[in-house]
């Protein structure tokens, strides 16, 4: 158990470097267990700061190091465990260090460590310290000269910017020598080296340079680079045309790594990716891959801009990179995807994660003002509530003046580290309003909720609409402040028509209210005839949004509402209501039957996307149930959505028949927007019929999977063979794997599908996959595909009575915490809402916590997070 206590690190606490550094050349002599880093440093002082030279450097072995070409002795330097110290340095002087470091037992693949016997680096945030000595904070920006020698079986040598030198060297070694000529933190620095293949393309840019566009993956793999490589052309085009963005290197530089602990990282000119997120090709990645890769693909890229050559001043402002960059890459894949489709899946994804941890003890601002260890904040709440908020920026200042605010922030902080107050004071010059209120987005934590109350006067053809606003208390913030909401509105009469109604004597049919104050009411006239309030339209803030609206006008959204976010929203509410009374022992039976009706009759609309009918045909998930009804009872829910999925499919059998007969693919695979749709609507058909698992629906999801021609089609048929199990499931588990288990990215898959399965065996099953011969507990991806799928996804077995599945997790956490804290730290989120659950659940989650709180040596990363589970 731990006797120290970590020291929270505090954003009132900032203060500006002591010491900066202009140039950096960095020299590496690559060896897989005594890497030596040989580092020369121009630093100087930052103003008038007195005080020594204290640079973070962690698992290094100092060799030497030197002021202004004077070695140093011991008695003028202290190295202890996190830092080197210097008491007496000139103002301004060259340091020089050399260290040694071990990257092929760095297991925690932080900083230098090895993957498939390449050399691989990731910085952010804090990795570059495992490196060589150096002020790890991102408010250091220095242009970086960068040697890298090793033996020609390392037939790349890459690193950040242009590649100025290269060159052979005795006893069959080389070199190589990169310069970025922008300056950049220490975060961004990259490095890989090792046997690769390359996928080489060209761009020309608006002003007409032609830049070299180079991904590198293992050998034999370039094949599967080409989406990724088209989606990387695309994504430079569009920034070009959306914001003015010209990419400003000769070079710009992908390659795929298998250990990583994240999707992908921006490091500027040389984009290292989590192969999982790069390589596709129909045999081997769904339909989903593929919308992955183009949309991570495009936010790496856009980072050049948001993130690269303008950078936060410390992580406090991490949503200022990441939160931006996601609103940037949220733009480009509607533009690929198509808009309404693709805000449906962003707020699906918002819902499940970020609204999860806003009602947990871990719920924080979109800026925190304090953190133990960074990587923790690495989350929905930082990334897709940051972007949610940008979104509704733009809604208040209206598109040209968002424009205007952009071209300003570029201008007016490109090459330096800012803050989220700049950014915000850029988009209120731009547009002249007062942004102050706004800024109680950033740091209040919390879901807001709104309320909606309607009356509807006849013979004053009036509509009254009443509006509050409140957040439930978060942990360390028990009283919040009214924050500034906009609320899109439009009107439909009973026949689904839209209504024309007058606002501040304009006749409009849709308008913005921003609900400024913790109530307002606003009275819309000339309205001819009783409507349904459309409210929400587009998502517009990221809310929950609780009406007084009957039935009646979710069926007639549903059937009507030209806002296709708010066509789907009013299915999901009319079946969250359903799946909850059922779940509260108060079936409506009824009402199921008429919600099947309403959903056959939008299947049969030949007017409406495939993809978009098949967000239709998915119920609102387990995990998102369990967040609209405290306690929650996992088992009650499962049970509850299980039989109107039952219901669904008797009702609608002739239609989702017809609907998987008739969209076989012909001709050649695409993966594009139209494709993809067609695939997702017949899958989600066969879905669904396997929710009644009778023996000609078995068949039929058979001979699905047999005749699958790609992978989405082969993943659609395991999936509905696991849905109903038995023999054929278990039979194609086994053709499955051995078809493809030598391509490890697809054995992910098989690993995810049997961690989802929701029989009583489930639990059992994956316990004995940690001891099959490919499961790799070190490997995120293999990690992540088994137990973080089974504790996120599984919601019936993961909470099962025994408390067994959480005993389970506990375990993975602690045994994964020895070698890599920052993913242990990850698995320990499908704990941390345990008050949420009946109190016997809650109780035994709440004891796996202690357990792992318990534990010697336990890293910062999971102690953060479990101190924060058990207090807040």
């Amino acid at each position: 158990m731990r006797t120290d206590t970590p020291q929270p690190i505090r954003l009132s606490d900032y203060r500006p470097p002591a010491f900066l550094i202009d140039e950096a050349h960095l020299a590496f002599d690559l060896k897989p267990n005594t890497t030596r880093v040989k580092a020369k440093l121009a630093v100087r002082r930052n103003g008038d700061h007195a005080g020594p030279l204290r640079f973070n450097g962690e698992r290094l072995k100092l060799i030497s190091a030197a002021i202004d070409g004077r070695r140093l002795g011991d008695q003028e330097f202290a190295v202890d465990d996190e830092f080197l110290t210097i008491a007496n340095v000139p103002d301004a002087f060259t340091l020089e260090t050399e260290v040694e470091i071990d990257p092929e037992n760095n297991k925690a693949l932080e900083g230098l460590y090895m993957s498939g016997g390449r050399f691989c680096t990731q910085c952010e945030a804090e990795g570059f310290r495992k490196i060589t000595y150096w002020p790890d904070r991102p408010d250091v920006l220095s242009r970086f000269t960068v040697r890298l020698e090793g033996p020609k079986s390392l037939s790349r040598l890459l690193s950040n910017g242009n590649l100025i030198e290269a060159g052979e060297l005795p006893g069959g070694r080389h070199y190589a020598v990169w310069n970025d000529p922008f300056p950049k933190p220490c975060y961004l620095f990259a490095l890989v080296a090792g046997e690769l293949d390359m996928l080489e393309d060209q761009l020309v840019t608006m002003s007409g340079r032609t830049v070299a566009l180079r991904i590198y993956v293992d050998p034999g793999m370039a094949p599967r680079a080409a989406y990724a490589m088209d989606a990387l052309k695309r994504s430079m085009t569009w920034d070009e045309e959306a914001y003015g963005r010209e990419y400003d290197l000769d070079l710009f530089m992908i390659v795929a790594v298998r250990d990583f602990n994240f999707g992908a990282m921006e490091n500027k000119g040389l984009n290292i990716f989590n192969s999982s997120l790069l390589l596709a090709d129909p045999a081997t990645a769904t339909d989903a891959d593929y919308e992955r890769i183009e949309s991570v693909v495009a936010h790496e890229y856009f980072h050049n801009w948001t993130g690269d050559r303008i950078t936060c001043r410390d992580w406090f402002q991490l949503c200022l990179k990441e939160g931006l960059t996601v609103y940037r890459d949220q733009g480009f894949s509607a533009d690929m995807r198509g808009h309404a489709v693709q805000r449906i899946k962003d707020v699906k994804a918002l819902r499940a994660r970020q609204f999860a941890e806003d009602q947990g003890p871990l719920a924080h601002p979109v800026r925190p003002s304090s953190y133990l260890k960074i990587d923790n904040f690495y989350t929905a709440t930082i990334y897709e509530k940051g972007s949610e908020v940008i979104r509704m920026l733009r809604t208040l200042i209206g598109p040209d003046a968002f424009r205007t605010g952009m071209d300003l922030y570029f201008d007016r902080w490109d090459g330096h580290a800012t803050t989220v107050e700049e950014f915000v004071r850029c988009f209120a010059e731009a547009s002249g309003q007062d942004l102050t209120h706004f800024f109680a987005w950033y740091e209040q934590a919390g879901t807001p909720r709104v309320a909606l109350k309607q009356a509807y006067d006849a013979k004053a053809q009036t509509l009254t609409l009443e509006l509050s606003q409140r957040t439930p208390p978060t942990p360390g913030q028990g009283q919040k402040r009214p924050l500034p909401i906009p609320v899109v509105v439009g009107l439909l009469d009973q026949d689904g028509r839209p209504l024309a109604f007058e606002r501040d004597g304009e006749t409009i049919e849709e308008t913005v209210i921003v609900l400024t104050q913790p109530s307002a009411t606003v009275t819309l006239h000339k309205v001819a005839r009783e409507p349904a309030v459309s409210a929400l339209r587009g998502f517009s803030a990221p809310v929950v949004l609780e009406t007084d609206a009957e039935a009646k006008d979710r069926y007639i959204q549903l059937a009507a509402d030209p806002d296709l976010f708010n066509r789907w929203e009013a299915g999901q509410t009319l079946a969250r209501e359903l799946i909850l009374a059922r779940a509260a022992g108060q079936p409506d039976e009824v009402g199921e039957e008429r919600y099947a009706t309403a959903l056959g009759r939008s299947l049969s609309d030949q007017a409406a996307e495939p993809a978009f009918k098949a967000l239709l045909m998915a119920l609102p998930s387990e995990p998102d149930l369990a967040l609209a009804l405290q306690p929650a009872d996992p088992a009650a829910i499962h049970e509850a959505r299980e039989a109107l999925l039952m219901r669904l499919s008797v009702h609608l059998e002739p239609e989702l028949r017809r609907l998987h007969t008739g969209l076989q693919d012909i001709g050649e695979f695409s993966p594009d927007a139209a494709g993809a749709g067609r695939r997702a609507l017949r899958n989600a058909a066969l879905e669904l019929l396997a929710a009644n698992p009778r023996s000609d629906n078995v068949d039929m999801a058979s001979g699905h999977f047999e005749a699958a021609a790609n992978m989405t089609d082969a993943m659609g048929g395991l999936n509905a063979l696991m849905q109903m199990g038995g023999e054929r499931y278990e039979q194609a588990l086994a053709a499955f794997y051995e078809r493809w288990k030598g391509e490890p990215l697809v054995i992910d898959k098989w690993f995810s599908i049997q961690a989802r399965d929701p029989s009583e065996t489930a639990l059992g099953r994956v316990m004995g996959l940690t001891t099959h011969p490919a499961f790799e507990s070190k490997n995120p991806n293999r990690l992540r595909a088994l137990v973080s799928s089974f504790a996120n996804f599984n919601p019936a077995r993961f909470h099962d009575p025994s408390g067994a599945g959480y005993r389970f997790l506990a375990d993975q956490i602690l045994a994964v915490d020895r070698f890599n804290p920052m993913t242990a730290a990850r698995l320990v989120d499908p704990l941390d809402g345990w008050r949420r659950y009946k109190p016997e659940l809650g109780a035994l989650m709440k004891a796996e916590l202690e357990r792992i709180a318990a534990a010697e040596d336990l890293s910062k990363n999971v102690l953060e997070k479990v101190s924060r589970a058990l207090e807040g």
